[in-house]
């Protein structure tokens, strides 16, 4: 039952499971225990060789594939439905057979089987109620990867530090008659850095607000220092909406919130309400997100204004805006091109993956 394993754990890596050499030889000493039931072995296989939520349904697919030609009497797998356009390959290895290297190689299909790589580069204006919450997963992991700075106090280290560490030197040299043969460290330790996050809910940036927010309330509550604000026409503090542990919940406050939701933009008139009535609570060294695509009625004056001021103050300033995706996208609205100059990184905010490029951003800041 070997080569059939090793076929098993292959299909399973092409659909992207994470399968080793330890759960094929466990998988090998399994089958020899539980005997030629299909079912116990299903059972045995599915619990050794998958780690994951995700691989089960891979497991489904490669199983019914590998052992496809066995008894007459053992019971069937059925074998999940795969994605419209989405193929898997597979290798067909009947149980009992001769050296499966003499078989002829199987076909390999070029795509591998997987929700969320077919969500990342899409963009957000074009995804479905079902995509939207495949994405919910994705980008909580995202959320978790904040802004951190250098604190004041020490931590153990590991290798050499900056700081000798007496009180763990003494006890160590205990070990050794009191000799401190063995020399103790400390190092600087990291704390998290004020987070800022800004969303534009203008009626241009609609199609965009639904997954943002998402992305906001995970920050909220994966993090503690942070604050979160929606403008359209005026600025409003989200923070305590977003609070909440069911997102549905928490996006059903911030919507009922929001009182210019889909309406017009004043970029320059929020930012200005957030340097000077929210300005203490934000404090200096804050990392500002704003998420906007810069259409606004404004005056571009006020917005390069505000901007500055708040560029002055913040650690750093990030741009987010989802029509730089587009193919040949310069930003040559007034409110971009006013708010640019005061920007330290600008990005597309449209897909999964300029969210991860954000969450690179986010960490280089330590």
């Amino acid at each position: 039952m070997v080569p059939e394993v090793v076929a098993l754990a292959h299909a399973m890596r092409q659909g992207g499971a994470r399968v080793g050499t330890g759960e094929i030889e466990a998988a090998a000493r399994a089958l020899g225990v539980v005997g030629a039931s299909r079912t116990d072995a299903y059972l045995a296989l599915r619990a050794i060789m998958c780690s994951r939520r995700e691989d089960l349904a891979v497991f489904d697919i490669a199983f019914a594939a590998v052992f496809a030609d066995g008894d007459a009497g053992r019971p069937a797998v059925d074998a999940p439905e795969l994605p419209p356009g989405v193929t898997l390959a597979l290798p067909r290895v009947a149980s009992g057979q001769g050296d499966p290297s003499a078989a002829p190689d199987p076909e390999m299909r070029p795509a591998a089987w997987s929700d969320v790589e077919l969500l990342l580069e899409k963009d957000f204006s074009e995804y479905t109620d079902q995509e939207r919450a495949l994405a919910r997963t994705v980008i909580s992991q995202l959320a978790r990867r904040g802004p951190t700075r250098r604190s004041r106090r020490l931590r153990a280290a590991r290798l050499r530090g900056i700081r000798p560490d007496l009180q763990r030197t003494l006890r160590a040299s205990l070990r050794w008659g009191g000799e401190p043969l063995q020399r103790r460290w400390r190092e600087p330790s990291a704390k998290p850095r004020r987070l800022v996050l800004v969303c534009d809910v203008s009626g241009s940036m609609a199609p965009y607000a639904r997954v943002l927010l998402q992305y906001l309330h995970a920050a909220v509550a994966t993090h503690r220092r942070v604050e979160v604000f929606a403008f359209g026409t005026r600025l409003t503090r989200l923070t305590r909406e977003l609070a909440a542990r069911d997102p549905d919940v928490a996006l059903g406050r911030a919507a009922d919130a929001v009182q210019d939701w889909s309406g017009g933009t004043r970029i320059g008139h929020a930012l200005a309400t957030l340097n000077r009535e929210h300005g203490r609570r934000l404090g200096r060294g804050a990392v500002v997100v704003i998420l906007s695509d810069g259409w606004d009625r404004g005056e571009p004056e006020l917005l390069a204004d505000e901007m500055a001021r708040l560029r002055r103050s913040a650690y750093r300033v990030v741009w987010l805006n989802p029509l730089k995706a587009g193919p040949g996208y310069e930003p040559l609205a007034r409110g971009m091109a006013a708010a640019l100059p005061h920007t330290d990184h600008f990005l597309a905010g449209n897909s999964l993956a300029s969210l991860a490029e954000l969450a690179l951003i986010l960490e280089e800041t330590r």
